[in-house]
């Protein structure tokens, strides 16, 4: 702690040089993740972070993770490497919101549409690339009166990106390079002419690693394409995909061999939406698929494995929602789900003729749910909603919401939040491998939050007090004869805390952002800290830039009565060397903290990288 405030203060007296100059702050963020429709943020209950295309890419990250887990309170993912989170047996990548997230409990949506492993549920970080992406926004806390099971802690939502507004074309280029022979390209370009619009774009990584056995290869690819039916009505359909391939090295002390993976996710849809003054909505059908083959590995003198274990799986399904503003100050709107989703796995042996099925099985869901907002003064607005989900194993579920908003034109604004979240457990947990256990309910929490915020020219802040209350987790348990382990609904739990954020821009050219989050827990949760804290300090001149960031974490459970603390202090450079060039290079963990966020992985220290950007 000391070390992170001396490099702090350190970094605020240099950067706070610049000549101060008037600017101000935009008073108004329009999100779409909180209510489906474009609507100022003051008006929702939720508390929701919005990061842009530019603040995801100003530390030159390839990856969407990064740039949340700094820039969001509460929410952290644990990784093993220096890129790439792997799936499977010691895979990375779980990540927390309010330390509720592991397995199946926060969901991701690309554009709206769920994006998650059909068999095992859980979201795919590897997959989630900043090429394609024009903004995230983030939901802190239960979010399933809209989007129903999986986001029980919260929702992340890539939105990716669109065609500019007039004709013409725009492409965008980055590669770069750096410690462990990593290596990292990405292109996209927006094209649009009259009533047809597109955005295409490829991205390719790959790294030795830091450690033997460690090395991470991966190629993705989008396309979006759009036609202007009319002034009102848009078509859209797009797809994603990546394939990635990874060594895993296992845990230091228990090295695994032979352990390689070759994971394809795939996500396609189609979309119709509409846009009048005073309705909005849109139908997509959608589908995604992985497949996946593994070799766990062995230790060392231990026989090596004779088969692969594979699984296809996907999702498949549609979403449709309409709203309507029903009277003055009104917005409601309607919506429907449907989903099927599952998948097989098998074990696949070398021999060529002998194959062990693992599990087939699929499942549906489907939902209605009507969200009501009514801005009752000038000041004051309520939320209201209830979902009604049925899960072909779990049954029917309902969900209430309900919460207060109330702004005034100082831009001071208070929210008051009560959700229910649930999660269904998934196919692995009923159904595949030793434990599982086909009797499984789902899990529950009960969620409270007061949120608070104020927007002052140069200055925004925001403060978050939460309370959560879970019923019925799902834990890998002995089996009261004492033979074997089962999967049973056997823990609550409480999590409480707070979380502040501050932006300060100096000037057009100097901005200053830090925050801190605080999560009090009666259970020891891997991979969610109990102490968080961001700093960053920034320049963008006309030729040069340069970004610091500052991150402490402390009280990080591992596992085994084992936390972790640390300090991170990464700074990059960029100068534009021409009009449409820009090179930069960049430096992480600069103190060579020797640290670990998931236990047996200890991340590499001081790393150096360096590239260039092209815009044409």
């Amino acid at each position: 702690m000391k070390t992170f405030f001396s490099i702090l203060a350190l970094g605020a007296l240099t950067l706070s040089a610049g000549a101060q100059t008037d600017t101000t702050i935009q008073h108004s963020e329009v999100v779409v993740t909180g209510t489906r429709n474009s609507v100022d943020v003051r008006y929702l209950p939720l508390t929701v972070t919005q990061i842009s295309n530019a603040e995801l890419e100003k530390n030159y990250d390839f990856s969407v993770l990064p740039a949340i887990i700094e820039q969001t309170p509460g929410l952290f993912a644990t990784s093993r490497g220096i890129i790439g989170y792997g799936v499977s047996t010691n895979a990375a990548g779980s990540i927390k919101v309010r330390g509720v997230g592991s397995m199946a409990q926060l969901l991701v949506l690309i554009d709206g549409q769920p994006q998650f492993a059909g068999l095992m549920g859980h979201p795919i970080p590897d997959a989630y690339q900043n090429f394609s992406t024009e903004k995230v926004e983030i939901i802190r806390g239960a979010s399933c009166l809209l989007y129903g099971s999986n986001a029980m802690g919260g929702v992340i939502n890539i939105v990716t990106k669109d065609a500019q507004k007039t004709d013409g074309a725009q492409t965008d280029f980055q590669i770069s390079g750096g410690s462990y022979g990593t290596f990292q390209a990405q292109a996209s370009g927006k094209f649009r002419r009259g009533k047809f619009s597109s955005t295409l774009g490829v991205s390719y990584q790959t790294t030795d690693g830091h450690r033997p056995n460690s090395g991470f290869e991966q190629l993705s690819d989008f396309i979006k394409v759009g036609y202007d039916i009319s002034d009102h009505w848009t078509a859209n359909a797009d797809i994603n995909l990546t394939n990635f391939q990874f060594s895993n090295p296992g845990p230091e002390g228990a090295e695994i061999y032979d352990s390689d993976a070759d994971i394809i996710r795939g996500l396609a849809s189609v979309s119709l939406t509409n846009n009048y003054a005073k309705t909005s909505g849109t139908v997509r059908v959608f589908y995604d698929w992985g497949n996946h083959e593994i070799n766990d590995g062995h230790l060392l003198n231990a026989p090596e494995k004779t088969y692969l274990y594979e699984h296809r799986d996907f999702i498949g399904g549609i979403n449709a929602y309409q709203s309507v503003s029903l009277f003055q100050g009104n917005r409601t709107t309607f919506g429907f789900d449907y989903q099927n989703f599952g998948g097989k796995a098998w074990n696949d042996f070398f021999d060529g003729h002998s194959q062990d099925i693992v599990k087939e099985k699929n499942q549906n869901e489907i939902a209605g749910y009507v969200d009501f907002r009514q801005e009752l003064t000038s000041w004051f607005s309520a939320d209201l909603g209830v979902r009604v989900d049925n899960h072909s194993q779990s049954g029917t579920f309902v969900v209430p919401q309900f919460g207060l908003s109330f702004y005034s034109q100082k831009d001071d604004n208070v929210k008051l939040l009560f959700s229910k979240g649930f999660r269904n457990p998934t196919i692995r947990e009923m159904y595949m491998f030793p434990p599982q256990n086909d009797e499984l309910k789902p899990e529950e929490t009960m969620n409270y939050e007061i949120s608070y915020s104020k927007k002052i020219r140069h200055f925004q802040f925001e403060a978050n007090v939460f309370y959560i209350k879970g019923d019925n987790m799902i834990l890998t348990v002995m089996k009261p004869e004492g033979k074997g382990k089962i999967n049973k609904n056997v823990e609550d739990f409480e999590n409480s805390g707070f979380e502040l954020g501050a932006k300060y821009f100096l000037n057009p050219a100097w901005n200053f952002a830090l925050n801190y989050s605080f999560l009090n827990s009666n259970k020891d949760i891997e991979g969610a800290p109990k102490n968080k804290i961001y700093f960053s300090a920034g320049y963008s001149g006309e030729k040069f830039s340069s970004n610091l960031t500052v991150e402490n974490i402390s009280g990080l459970y591992i596992g085994e009565n084992e936390e972790e603390n640390y300090t991170l202090v990464n700074l990059n450079f960029g100068y534009q060397v021409l009009k449409n060039i820009k090179v930069f290079v960049k430096g992480e963990n600069l103190l060579a903290q020797k640290y670990q966020t998931y236990a047996g992985f200890y991340m590499p220290k001081a790393t150096f990288f360096g590239g260039v950007k092209m815009t044409f």
